[in-house]
């Protein structure tokens, strides 16, 4: 008896979500130009509105990027794919935005010791205009893909609606009161609106290059979903990890009480966990219950169980036999 797996690796045809492009667009255009006017008008809080659009782009460009990858068929040297290269990307940007939070805090806190003289109509004018692009990306997102890449992304736009609106306070506020500290103290609260996100965005990230299990699943109900499953025993070695955002794996061993049942039981378990749990890359071994009182079976297990391991993704991609699909 050998160790039985299942590797979807079916992916969609075509390039990244063109619902996610022209928002990417959009949010990364304007985001050069509240930058450019954030300069020219000296408004710290339409710099850090800029920051917090920048961190947008990134989102929208991440969510694009992994329904591209997505596609990229396993080769040798990755069995997997590519996927992984979204969750690497995540990482830079949130490294990236934590210094450009950094920045923009620290310059903050020099203009309420010093205010600078900011041109309060012209800082109206921009942020309004970015309230209404990201208005328009946020009903765009809503329409469009449900993944979880777009989901985030939507939550960057909505928090950047927040930007854009403290943006024009402090425009307005310098408008007509002239009381220029308004501005780095509207700047520190976008900047915060930036680091709950990226904090966040950070975590999710740590959590899944340290295989977690993903947040949206609990594995406690998964192993019950599978050993209700007829004709199961029982499952032990059950491991469920990210390949990236969208996409989860899941191992474990079965046990039946026959053998001959396996293919009946495997195609459930996959129609199972694919509809109930949205995992299609899933590897399951067989093993019989009533073998575990024989001393040899025993070994065997325990050489299956190491073998099932370490060399899995190398029998899947080299097609050893002995191995169901």
């Amino acid at each position: 008896m050998s160790a039985h797996h299942h590797h979807d690796h079916s992916h969609a045809h075509g390039g990244g979500q063109p619902s996610l492009l022209l928002p990417l667009l959009l949010i990364a255009g304007f985001a050069v130009v509240e930058a450019v006017g954030g300069w020219w008008t000296g408004s710290l809080a339409l710099l850090s509105d800029a920051g917090h659009m920048v961190s947008d782009a990134f989102a929208l460009a991440l969510a694009w990027l992994g329904s591209w990858i997505a596609r990229k068929p396993a080769t040798r040297k990755h069995n997997f794919g590519l996927v992984r290269a979204e969750v690497i990307v995540a990482l830079v940007n949130a490294l990236l935005m934590l210094a450009v939070i950094g920045g923009i805090a620290y310059e903050a806190v020099q203009r309420i010791a010093d205010p600078r003289p900011v041109q309060g109509g012209e800082v109206m004018l921009i942020a309004f205009i970015g309230m209404l692009v990201n208005i328009v990306v946020a009903l765009m997102l809503h329409k469009g893909h449900s993944s979880l890449n777009s989901r985030a992304a939507l939550l960057h736009v909505l928090g950047d609606l927040l930007g854009s609106v403290a943006a024009i306070l402090a425009g307005a506020v310098i408008y007509f009161t002239g009381w220029m500290p308004i501005d780095p103290i509207l700047s520190i609260f976008i900047s915060v609106l930036i680091l709950v996100s990226t904090l966040r965005l950070l975590g999710e990230v740590l959590h899944v290059l340290m295989e977690g299990v993903p947040l949206h699943l609990d594995i406690q109900a998964v192993e019950h979903a599978m050993s209700a499953s007829d004709k199961v025993q029982g499952v032990h070695h059950l491991h469920i990890w990210s390949l990236s955002s969208e996409k989860t794996a899941l191992s474990a061993h079965i046990v039946l009480e026959n053998i001959l049942d396996w293919h009946e039981v495997l195609n459930n378990l996959r129609h199972m966990l694919h509809e109930r749990f949205n995992i299609e890359h899933v590897t399951l071994q067989p093993e019989i219950g009533n073998l575990h009182s024989d001393a040899s079976a025993n070994c065997w297990l325990t050489s299956t169980n190491h073998r099932h391991d370490h060399d899995d993704a190398s029998d899947h991609l080299h097609g050893q036999p002995g191995h169901a699909h």
